[in-house]
């Protein structure tokens, strides 16, 4: 029988859940062997009902399971960075959930102590699996439409999320903008070096109480001379807004929203197709899968991680400067290098 990644989970929210039954029912490669989270009792419910056997308040307690082969961080957001520190100490695989951290000097810790311990790190920027976005990169590498001219995305939430999750989001260019950043890099195989941001409060007054803002509009320079628009919001009402294009020199490249089925009605008063899905776990489970699949697959045959830390440091760079260019009235802010 092939050898199982032996798998520790650290957090037990929705994402943890989300990851905890793909490896269980979707990756035969995989066997979850621990949990752990300061909420025991929500760690033993689901260790319960995916039989788990070991379950921990502590993580550091799982850390110290030599069963462990590989561990996936999806606690809260600060923790992220002193746990990865401690499961490359421990000498585990890491999958960790986006972002690392908030700030440049929690990270860089983080990439020094990994290459240190030799151990496989992937950032959970599960868009680069997603089928039609792959696509979009395959077709831009092979060179189909030329040299990349500029890069498009929307980025849209169907609903606001609560207040009392904003407020310690880390604001919208540090939490939801990431997955688009590291998006911008993905596509045009090309890095961020100038960021100039506008924002503003159009979706709820609320937000702007709490310092951050629900709209925005970002713009880029990219190291390969092409340039880049992000356009995001928390709330567009029909649904979870997520399109990507790619234009170049001979011709251009689109990924658009994905919808629940492909079916179109022709009448002689319209003709109308269905809302895009929901939300993002309806949009991108495939792509939840696919990136968890790849991670295991390198931690047990050494394949190439296709999301690593640096991709993590180097998004966080481009939303720090976006977070300050839109604080410095929408001036340009060259990415720290």
């Amino acid at each position: 029988m092939d050898r199982k990644l032996q798998i520790g989970v650290i957090g037990a929210g929705r994402i943890a859940q989300l990851h905890i039954d793909n490896l269980a029912y979707r990756i035969p490669e995989a066997e979850v062997v621990g949990i752990a989270d300061i909420n025991f009792e929500r760690a033993e419910e689901i260790a319960k009902k995916y039989k788990i056997i070991n379950v921990y308040e502590d993580y550091k307690e799982l850390l110290g399971n030599p069963d462990v082969d590989a561990v996936f961080i999806c606690s809260t957001t600060d923790t992220h960075s002193p746990v990865s520190i401690a499961a490359a100490k421990a000498g585990k695989h890491i999958f960790c959930e986006k972002p690392i951290d908030r700030k440049l000097e929690r990270i860089i810790p983080v990439l020094e102590e990994i290459k240190k311990a030799g151990v496989k790190y992937q950032v959970a920027f599960n868009r680069r699996f997603d089928h039609s976005y792959k696509h979009v990169r395959d077709v831009v590498r092979e060179g189909k439409i030329g040299n990349v001219h500029i890069v498009k995305i929307t980025a849209r939430d169907p609903k606001l999320a609560p207040i009392s999750y904003l407020k310690d989001s880390g604001g919208l260019f540090l939490d939801m903008c990431t997955h688009d950043f590291d998006m911008v890099r993905f596509l045009s195989g090309s890095e961020i070096v100038e960021v100039t941001a506008i924002g503003t409060c159009l979706v709820d007054k609320s937000v702007e109480k709490i310092g951050d803002i629900d709209t925005a509009i970002t713009t880029m320079k990219l190291s390969n001379g092409a340039l880049a628009v992000i356009d995001n919001s928390r709330q567009a009402v029909y649904g979870y807004d997520q399109r990507v294009e790619v234009f170049g020199s001979k011709g251009c490249v689109c990924a658009d929203n994905a919808t629940g089925d492909t079916t179109s009605i022709y009448t002689v008063e319209a003709v109308t197709k269905n809302k895009p899905l929901w939300d993002f776990l309806e949009r991108f489970n495939d792509a939840y899968v696919e990136e968890a699949r790849c991670f295991i697959d390198s931690c047990l045959n050494g394949a190439e991680i296709k999301a690593d830390a640096n991709d993590g440091l180097q998004s966080i760079k481009a939303a720090l400067a976006a977070a300050r260019s839109w604080k410095l009235g929408g001036i340009p802010v060259k990415v720290e290098e």
